[in-house]
């Protein structure tokens, strides 16, 4: 196999945004903070959680506090309130025929783990790289480069792609030297994709083939 295939997880391979907005709705309502709408927390989606309670205005001193607060409830609720997005099942194991899959995420590779074997398909990633794994997280180019490193094949950057939903995700393959293929199924929004990359695909399978083809 010489490809490797790095996926992102929210927007890309998973609708978890329900299990987010309800994690950060009781964190807000047991803290006394002013509650948020779905759609402000969704913009914020792909962030790392200690940057979205920043953006959220957490006081710094309370957002250790409100991050395990956070995780305690998701933990719980998000095998429930996550869903695989339309042709990712398909798109993974087509992938699985022709590349070395994993996950790059500012998710825990804990919960990562967790839902990939609640819908069965955590056996076709060779590695799950999440928050906890790395000092500095996506746009960052240490979470590719660590996956990279676990996977261990030594083949040509362009042969390496990493797929995702933000501008985090390409930016974060830009800094990777690797390429960065953007999918519409998430949080980013077109434009702000194609100005990093010309691969933008309205889904995961889309972007497969894609990659199948070339």
């Amino acid at each position: 196999m010489e490809n490797i295939i790095l996926f992102d997880m929210d927007g890309t391979l998973i609708d978890s945004t329900n299990a987010i907005y309800q994690s950060f709705s009781k964190v807000f309502k047991d803290n006394d903070m002013p509650l948020l709408n779905k759609d402000e927390v969704a913009r914020f989606i792909g962030h790392t959680l200690d940057d979205m309670f920043r953006f959220f205005g957490a006081k710094e001193e309370d957002i250790e506090k409100y991050c395990n607060e956070y995780k305690s409830h998701y933990i719980k609720i998000c095998n429930k309130h996550t869903n695989l997005l339309p042709y990712v099942l398909d798109s993974i194991k087509l992938a699985n025929t022709f590349a070395i899959l994993g996950i790059v995420t500012t998710k825990s590779s804990k919960s990562s783990r967790e839902l990939l074997v609640n819908f069965g398909i955590d056996k076709y990633f060779h590695t799950i790289v999440g928050r906890e794994d790395v000092s500095h997280t996506k746009p960052h180019k240490e979470p590719i480069i660590k996956a990279l490193d676990t996977i261990n094949l030594k083949i040509s950057n362009d042969r390496i792609y990493m797929i995702g939903d933000t501008i985090l995700d390409l930016n974060a393959a830009k800094n990777a030297e690797v390429v960065g293929i953007g999918v519409l199924s998430g949080y980013g929004e077109k434009q702000e994709l194609a100005n990093l990359s010309p691969y933008i695909f309205q889904n995961t399978l889309q972007a497969v083939k894609f990659i199948q083809n070339l």
